[in-house]
Order: structure tokens, then C-alpha cells, then sequence
């Protein structure tokens, strides 16, 4: 029991680093894409985010892509500023203890990746016939 008393649960530091290595993983092909994306982890979703998506409880949400997908891009959109991946440390934690049965890094990466296939203009469903892991 001594062994859990001096240890506190992931910052946002630890987080970033989970995601950051997610993305150095992914194959040469979206490598490039990806590299252009800004990652921003946060404890929770900013109360305009829930707002906008429609979600009340600040835990329902681990991940947002905040951007235009590669598949909608176009030369004559206006940059309004760039694509951005958000994660979520608190929403990210407290799945991980529900689960209880997966790495956290495992849990960072696959959120990480999820929100990067939206920018790759993928949506939810087309993940979802892909991956099956949130089952």
C-alpha cells in the first residue's frame, strides 16, 4: 500500500508525451499529414466545446478533432488557423479506471489515433467498421 501513496495520476505533460509518441508511430504514409497537426491536452473540454457537440457531462468527452478534414480541403479556404487534436486527461483517466484491463498509453494512443482519422476525413462509423475496440 506505502507503494501508491507517493504516486499521483498522469499530468498533462505525461499525457502529451502518450500522444506524441502515438503520433511517431503512425506509418510513413500519414506521417507528413500528421506532423502538421497542433495537440493540445487539457483536464476537460472547455464548457463551449460541450456546448457545441451537445454534451453535458465533461467525462463523456476523451478526444476532439478541431479542423477541416484532408478530404475537404481545399486551395481556396481561408486559413483560419490550424488543424488541432484535443485530449483530454481527466475524461482519459477516469476511462482507464473504469476499464481497468488496458495500459494507459494504449487508451492515449487509441484516442489519439481516432481523432487523427478525422483529420484523414473519416468519420465515426467509417472508424467504427475498422475498429471495433470500444467494444
Amino acid at each position: 500500500m506505502g507503494e501508491w501513496t507517493r504516486r499521483c495520476a498522469p499530468g498533462l505533460d505525461e499525457i502529451e508525451a502518450m500522444a506524441e509518441a502515438a503520433r511517431a508511430a503512425l506509418p510513413v504514409a500519414f506521417a507528413a499529414q500528421a506532423a502538421g497537426i497542433v495537440l493540445r491536452v487539457e483536464d476537460f473540454a472547455s464548457d463551449e466545446m460541450l456546448d457545441e457537440m451537445q454534451i453535458e457531462d465533461g467525462f463523456e468527452l476523451t478526444g476532439l478533432y478541431d479542423g477541416i478534414p484532408l478530404t475537404q480541403k481545399s486551395v481556396m479556404d481561408q486559413l483560419i488557423g490550424p488543424d488541432v487534436i484535443w485530449l483530454f486527461r481527466r475524461p482519459i483517466l477516469d476511462e482507464w479506471a473504469a476499464r481497468g484491463d488496458i495500459a494507459l498509453g494504449a487508451l492515449v494512443a487509441h484516442v489519439m489515433v481516432h481523432e487523427m482519422a478525422h483529420h484523414f476525413g473519416w468519420s465515426d462509423d467509417d472508424i467504427a467498421a475498422i475498429d471495433r475496440w470500444w467494444e
